[in-house]
């Protein structure tokens, strides 16, 4: 071993050493005790025991302890095999506090957890989270009842606040969304339709003077149609709006009514009569029971080592397990001594340290042979810059978008006329290079610009909440477009602005046509559908180049960048659920971050939270059906994966395989562990980043194909899992089956199994399509 990495092991240890020491002296400042080196340090002559668990063996059997741990916490109860089991308490020397059942170190069962503030609750538990029926006591006196998952609000709830506030109703993901009824400490109240935490959709609302609302809603006010009762019976009913503008309806007043009524204002309802009625923000948790971890340390027991039977992506197998596989608890052993110990054996062996992984008090060592991803995110395509081919088409693009986006259209209205959808519905505008009246002058040559149904797409950029400004700004600012490096197989380039927010496809007419003829049921499905899963389109435009000897159309559609993301994206696969041809012809070496793998290289299940996986499940039959209907086949379901555990060097760490110990050392190393999930739950705003498909905390388990089964689609479940941040999506849905398409399968028909080949009918695709994607997407149990 070099004299470098010497010094760094040591340095590691001294640390340990220094942390224990403190430990030390805050549990005798605190319990007034010392730890016993010996208490409980062999179980042998224990009576109380229980052999009634199938999961432990006859010598791991469950004693009742009283444990003061090295760094200071104390726990009392149930104990087996080195982990609390049974029932038990914990208590944090931050004064955290969990009295309950516990399964192998986790809390998992009923249970009761207090934070110093003064805050609890009481209820069930599943791995750490308050997940089940519970009931949360704040701090500042609000109170929650109902249902959890993964520690938010989720189900059916009430729950009362501090300033007298309550609301009874459906949650989702820590937020109101669905059915409930809200009530103000001033008399009013709403009952009807939450999304996100606000009033939003139908619903009807009563102030204490006896005047109500009954209509929609949008983000906590009256928007579109609805009607304004008061209590002598006189009645407004119209178009709402906060804007003026927008406004217009139809005063009716009762036989007994006074001409009061008439001096009402209907901007009164916004600037005055809702201005008291504010949902309560409600408290916030500081920390989350699933984040308080139980003092472990790395066990040396067991000294079998198995090795891996391949690596990460499947395809090689690697190195060996490491023999240091088991977590217990800190108990009699002197932690100080055992990172002594281990360095010294450590710097003893430094042969084997260039054999195998070794991990000392949170020092990870390369281990040879184990795939590794990359630890920057390197950037796809080549810029486009003065002298590429397509240089000239390129500045053409974005004047079109510039002039089509800033152009002004009619107000928005998410109700369209079936005019707008006419596949005549097109315009042309010339592009001189001197300028016109509506057209700036610039560099490129003449070409004229086509627009498809703008009033659609421009709706759907609403619908889809992108704003205008940033939209002209991600594809027309001062950054050049990247255009990828080869083009799909069907021909087509892509394009990607420099935000990475937006590709632009080239398309082909048939393609086009296909567009325009299924445009109105692909609007109305995703209106009808917020979290659905196929490809978001923005624009369909055309550029012809006027200036050239044959004028060429190119065709674009503008569409959203699945893997825009913070997250560096390890692997990404493309899913189709057929065979034939389904496995990626680079070498195992040119594998890296940028490659599309396919169905026959995939060895991950991916587990996803419950409530997510049901999402999932319901989204995926709708989106199927609506491509069945448009006689839509061979799209795919494209997935991206972020592995949120990773050593310095790269290596895939799976869950469970970090300490405490190593989470908390300060050498630099990037540490990511679930606890980090647990930090996106405390704010139910940065939660509401998260939406299915985009930037979604699951874990993935790999799998293992038989050597005797060449075209198995999915491979056994290996029980090794990972962390990660998963995003997905369906994309390629502009192929109808056509006669090409027809063709195509009878042809390959008689060479293959008509089973396995991707050009099948839209039917027989969408149901092979979902067996296969049920078969690789599972519920994430405990």
């Amino acid at each position: 071993m070099s004299k470098e990495s010497t010094s760094t092991v040591f340095k590691a240890w001294e640390a340990t050493v220094r942390k224990t020491q403190a430990a030390r002296k805050r549990a005798n400042s605190i319990f007034g005790l010392s730890v016993d080196h010996d208490h409980d340090h062999d179980n042998s002559d224990h009576d109380d025991h229980s052999s009634d668990d199938s999961d432990y063996g006859p010598e791991d059997m469950i004693y009742n302890a009283d444990k003061i741990l090295a760094n200071g916490e104390y726990y009392t109860g149930q104990w087996c095999e080195n982990f609390p089991h049974g029932q038990g308490k914990y208590l944090w020397t931050d004064g955290c506090m969990y009295v309950g059942e516990w399964f192998k170190g986790k809390t998992m069962g009923k249970g009761r957890f207090s934070w110093p503030s003064g805050a609890t609750y009481e209820g069930e538990f599943k791995s750490g989270y308050m997940d089940g029926n519970g009931t949360y006591t704040g701090a500042n006196g609000d109170t929650y009842k109902g249902q959890w998952v993964m520690n938010l609000k989720h189900g059916h709830g009430t729950k009362s606040y501090f300033n007298g506030d309550w609301y009874e109703g459906e949650w989702r993901r820590g937020l109101q969304e669905g059915h409930g009824k809200y009530q103000w400490k001033n008399g009013n109240h709403y009952i009807g339709e939450w999304k996100n935490g606000e009033i939003y959709g139908k619903g009807t609302f009563v102030w204490s003077n006896g005047n109500r609302y009954d209509g929609t809603w949008e983000d906590g006010m009256p928007k579109g149609n609805g009607n304004f009762k008061w209590p002598d019976g006189s009645l407004y009913v119209g178009n709402w709006s906060k804007d003026p503008s927008e406004q217009n309806g139809t005063y009716y007043p009762s036989q007994s009514s006074s001409d009061a009524n008439l001096e009402w204002n209907r901007q009164d309802v916004y600037n005055i009569d809702l201005k008291d009625s504010k949902i309560c923000p409600g408290e916030k948790v500081s920390i989350l029971p699933s984040q308080k971890k139980l003092a472990v340390w790395r066990s040396s027991k067991g000294n079998g080592v198995q090795p891996r039977r391949m690596s990460v992506d499947g395809r090689v197998s690697v190195g060996l397990e490491r023999p240091l596989d088991r977590m217990q608890m800190w108990d009699g052993d002197d932690p100080a001594a055992a990172a002594a110990d281990r360095a010294a054996s450590t710097v003893g062996r430094s042969d084997q340290l260039d054999d195998h992984d070794r991990d000392l008090v949170g020092l990870t060592v390369e281990e040879r042979g184990q795939m590794k991803v990359s630890k920057t995110s390197r950037r796809q395509g080549e810029t486009i810059s003065k002298g590429h081919k397509n240089y000239e088409l390129m500045l053409n693009l974005q004047l079109g978008i510039r002039h089509s986006v800033g152009r002004p259209g009619p107000s928005g209205t998410l109700d369209l006329k079936p005019s707008a959808f006419d596949p005549r519905e097109k315009y042309w505008t010339r592009f001189p290079p001197e300028g016109s009246k509506y057209t700036p002058p610039h560099q490129s040559c003449e070409f004229k610009w086509k627009d498809y149904c703008p009033l659609v797409f421009r709706t759907l950029r609403k619908l889809f909440k992108v704003d205008a400004a940033d939209y002209m700004l991600s594809i027309c600012g001062n950054d050049a477009l990247r255009e990828l490096s080869s083009p799909g197989k069907s021909g087509s380039f892509f394009y990607l602005t420099n935000d990475d927010r937006y590709m632009i496809k080239t398309m082909k007419k048939a393609e086009v046509k296909v567009l325009i003829r299924m445009l109105s049921a692909y609007y109305n499905h995703v209106r009808a559908y917020e979290n659905t899963l196929v490809t978001k389109f923005y624009g369909l435009h055309c550029v012809r180049l006027t200036g050239q000897p044959i004028q060429k159309k190119v065709r674009f559609i503008i569409m959203g960048n699945l893997f825009c993301s913070e997250y560096t994206i390890h692997r990404r696969f493309d899913l189709k659920g057929s065979s034939l041809g389904r496995t990626t012809d680079k070498a195992d070496t040119e594998i890296d971050e940028m490659t599309i793998l396919k169905d026959l290289d995939l060895n991950f299940i991916f587990r996803l939270q419950k409530s997510w996986f049901q999402e999932f499940c319901r989204q995926i039959d709708r989106d199927c059906e609506f491509l069945e209907q448009e006689r839509i086949m061979d799209y795919s379901l494209l997935v991206g994966l972020h592995f949120r555990n990773t050593s310095a060097a790269g290596d895939l760490i799976p869950s469970g395989a970090l300490t405490p110990t190593a989470e908390n050392e300060g050498d630099g190393t990037p540490k990511l562990s679930r606890a980090d999930m647990d930090q996106l739950l405390l704010d139910p705003s940065r939660w509401a980043s998260i939406k299915l498909g985009l930037n979604m905390p699951a874990r993935v388990e790999k799998t293992e194909r038989k050597s005797d089964c060449e075209f198995q689609l999915v491979g056994d479940p290996t029980g090794e899992c990972y962390e990660v941040i998963m995003f997905f999506g369906i994309i390629d849905i502009l192929q109808d089956y056509d006669i090409s398409k027809k063709l195509e399968h009878a042809y390959k028909s008689i060479q293959y199994d008509p089973t396995s080949i991707s050009a099948v009918d839209p039917r027989q695709y969408s149901r092979r399509f979902r067996d296969f994607i049920y078969r690789v997407f599972a519920e994430d149990t405990p």
